[in-house]
């Protein structure tokens, strides 16, 4: 199979439907179809995107006859711990590129490295100071309760929160087309926030082309140095050095300390061990605050309310908002179907059509 036309009639073939039937069932017009097979009219995106979707194949595989590495690696991940999550990752990658071809591309902006540090963690620590820069520069803050929009906003990543199975915290996806961050719905709230800062890493410094898969942003590295680098990010990108040193003053007690993991939003556990890395606490503090809950943390610092919406937000699923912004303003500008945009929310095009289409008004 030699050109898309050949994948396209092997498909067809292989489904046991006439042509015209196929043609019927993906809704292309039955000449169009048969037009574009004998390379009088050229298949358009949409037409590609809707033989993909009925086929179960992707666009890419249509154009070229060639699977991806993110594709490869959903069919490798078959049956493993990671199968939910590498094709929920997949599924928004193809949508991704789908809005790419229509011309809703998401450029992405990375962050320069000027650090001459070779240690896997210090070099981890400077490119958090860029990343924090940056966010700085757009009139945000890490410390948002909405991280992903952050991240989003600041660097061009979509960025989803959804269920990926069991004991499975998030992955990271990097194609030409396509920067996009998992991360698992969970009530451990604060460890969400670690995992999107983790994978952020894993996407600025170009780590596994096609999909980094972590089942555990807290496991130990085991020498794997782009995970010691992913650590030392996370770490001092939720909890820069400047702010610390800042609230860490004479008197600094249990009231304190847990009114800055709740400020920073992250958990005891790791502010402590921050804290005693930069030698701002010493061990005997270190040991006594590493024992704290997220719950004795709000306890201690008279206030659950931050507690309270980070584990709300933390168990509700999210849609990256790049990708659906642009996959709506390409159904609106006339260049394709409102499928794509229905599969990202997860419902039937039929009904929101009629929904977005309908007047409350003359419903009175």
């Amino acid at each position: 199979m030699n050109s898309p036309s050949d994948r396209i009639r092997d498909l067809i073939a292989g489904s046991g439907l006439a042509q015209g039937d196929f043609a019927t069932a993906v809704g292309l017009d039955p000449s169009k179809m048969s037009k574009s097979l004998a390379g009088t009219r050229r298949f358009s995106s949409l037409d590609l995107a809707r033989i993909a979707e009925h086929a179960k194949v992707t666009v890419d595989w249509l154009m070229t006859g060639e699977e991806t590495p993110l594709a490869l690696a959903a069919r490798a991940a078959a049956g493993s711990s990671s199968e939910m999550a590498v094709a929920e990752a997949e599924r928004l990658c193809e949508l991704r590129s789908t809005a790419s071809r229509l011309g809703w591309p998401q450029p992405f902006q990375p962050v320069p490295l000027r650090s001459g540090e070779s240690r896997a963690a210090a070099v981890g620590e400077a490119l958090a100071e860029e990343a924090l820069a940056r966010i700085d520069s757009v009139g945000l803050d890490a410390t948002r309760l909405d991280l992903a929009e952050v991240v989003e906003v600041a660097f061009g990543v979509d960025v989803s929160i959804v269920a990926l199975g069991n004991g499975f915290d998030g992955l990271a996806v990097s194609t030409a087309d396509a920067k996009i961050i998992l991360a698992a719905l969970t009530t451990v709230a604060f460890r969400q926030r670690f995992t999107i800062a983790h994978e952020l890493a894993h996407v600025l410094f170009g780590d596994d082309q096609g999909v980094h898969t972590d089942a555990n942003v807290y496991a130990p590295s085991r020498g794997d140095q782009s995970e010691v680098r992913a650590n030392a990010f996370a770490s001092a990108f939720l909890m820069p050095e400047s702010r610390l040193r800042a609230r860490v003053q004479h008197g600094f007690d249990d009231a304190a300390f847990g009114a800055l993991a709740l400020e920073l939003k992250v958990s005891p556990s790791a502010l402590a061990i921050r804290l005693e890395r930069l030698n701002f606490i010493d061990a005997l503090a270190s040991e006594r605050w590493k024992t704290m809950s997220a719950a004795q943390a709000a306890r201690a610092s008279g206030d659950a309310s931050v507690m309270a919406r980070a584990t709300a937000y933390a168990t509700e699923p999210r849609r990256p908002g790049l990708l659906a912004r642009d996959l709506f303003a390409a159904y609106v500008d006339g260049k394709t179907t409102l499928r794509p945009y229905a599969s990202l929310l997860g419902v039937d095009s039929a009904t929101l059509r009629a929904d977005l289409e309908r007047n409350d008004e003359l419903e009175r």
